[in-house]
């Protein structure tokens, strides 16, 4: 029996990537998991490739900045499993630029994937979480849910460049911390795992004269990174190299499990010593 056996864990954009890697090991820990990704065929694909390997999961399509989306990926999870126990706030991209070419758009979209969808999330929530809780105090119970909010080094330390997406990521470390102390009571650990550099389709090594990028919603963002670039960050990182998506869903998982019931309100930082 898995560590999560019982439980249900919801994982935004969890189609590809870390996401997806998350999503697969939660399944194998024993969780239910509500899948969502912004293409309907890359969700179910997901869903299938968790119930190939024993699990059992379901999709909420959809982009977690559309109004309405919070309230919808919640109602999955009480209408498919009758609950909430584990909510990793995990997408999001990055859309680059000098803060003199950066346009409010760009800006805007990072607040709006990285820091306000969370936020509504985990608002979203609020209700079920606070009524299990009250219930299961009366029953002289006590039963840890959690959530992980993903954020990164350039949340933490910043990134030239990185205005948009370093305040997005700074923030939800701020709504990880607050979170922590307002829901303590309802026994929610609150925590979240800053990555450093993670190989994705977005930090894919683009050799010099290539380009890359990736479709979110209607909108192409440039991905990648440059090559030469790529080799300078390994070398900095004690562990010589980037994390898989594998590796980043373990960091995650580790906030999941039952060991993590008495850490919240923190940030772990899973770099490779970087």
């Amino acid at each position: 029996m898995g560590k999560l056996a019982g439980k249900v864990a919801l994982v935004s954009g969890s189609g590809r990537g870390i996401g997806r890697a998350t999503a697969m090991l939660l399944a194998r820990e024993g969780a239910r998991v509500v899948v969502n990704d912004l293409d309907d065929a890359v969700a179910r694909q997901a869903v299938a490739d968790i119930a190939a390997a024993g699990g059992t999961a379901v999709e909420c399509v959809g982009s977690v900045t559309d109004d309405g989306f919070a309230d919808r990926f919640i109602a999955t999870a009480i209408d498919a499993f009758g609950g909430v126990d584990v909510i990793v706030n995990n997408a999001g991209y990055t859309w680059d630029g000098v803060i003199h070419k950066m346009t409010d758009e760009q800006f805007d979209a990072m607040i709006d994937v990285h820091l306000k969808a969370p936020f509504r999330i985990l608002r979203a929530a609020s209700a079920f979480l606070r009524e299990a809780s009250k219930r299961e105090a009366a029953e002289g119970r006590e039963v840890f849910r959690k959530v992980v909010n993903i954020s990164s080094t350039t949340g933490v330390y910043g990134n030239a460049g990185q205005v948009n997406y370093a305040a997005g990521k700074a923030g939800i470390v701020g709504i990880t911390k607050s979170l922590a102390r307002e829901w303590g009571r309802y026994k929610v650990n609150v925590n979240s795992v800053a990555f450093g550099y993670v190989m994705t389709r977005m930090t894919q090594a683009v050799e010099k004269g290539a380009a890359a990028s990736v479709s979110i919603g209607d909108r192409e963002v440039p991905a990648g990174i440059p090559a030469a670039q790529v080799r300078m960050l390994e070398a900095g990182i004690p562990l010589g190299r980037g994390a898989t998506p594998d590796e980043a869903a373990g960091a995650i998982a580790l906030l999941c499990y039952p060991e993590s019931n008495y850490v919240t309100g923190h940030v772990l930082m899973a770099t490779g010593g970087l």
